[in-house]
């Protein structure tokens, strides 16, 4: 199994993403906080291929974590909505929208929810992040 973010977008409110399962379809949608140096905590991660790895996080529980980031650590999936909620990890929602005025990803539990499902009988999976 693999996975891959597809960024189409770059911006002040966030930087966002398709996340696209093994065998090319899209499932899910994606926000992270926008290109600041790979700041940890700050910014969304490099471009690149990494290994996700399953983790008991004590703030999200069983999700995945993004490993050998170059100078980063504690790169989680998890729900959220706006870039804010991110800390330099991946949001994954189902729909793109606004909320309180910003841009944000929506139906967070649902395409939260289907990541879990798709990722369940793995305990690690390489993750290729791809700018559009």
């Amino acid at each position: 199994m693999q996975l891959t973010i597809k960024r189409i977008a770059h911006t002040d409110e966030g930087t966002f993403g398709v996340l696209i399962g093994t065998y090319g379809t899209p499932f899910a949608l994606t926000i992270e906080r926008p290109w600041l140096n790979n700041r940890s905590g700050e910014s969304c991660i490099p471009t690149g291929t990494y290994t996700c790895r399953r983790v008991q996080s004590p703030h999200f529980g069983d999700t995945f974590e993004v490993t050998d980031v170059p100078d980063r650590t504690h790169i989680l999936f998890h729900k959220g909505n706006l870039m804010e909620d991110s800390h330099g990890c991946i949001v994954i929602g189902e729909q793109f929208g606004r909320l309180s005025g910003r841009a944000a990803v929506l139906s967070s539990k649902a395409g939260y929810n289907e990541f879990k499902s798709i990722t369940n009988a793995v305990d690690s999976f390489p993750l290729e992040i791809i700018d559009a």
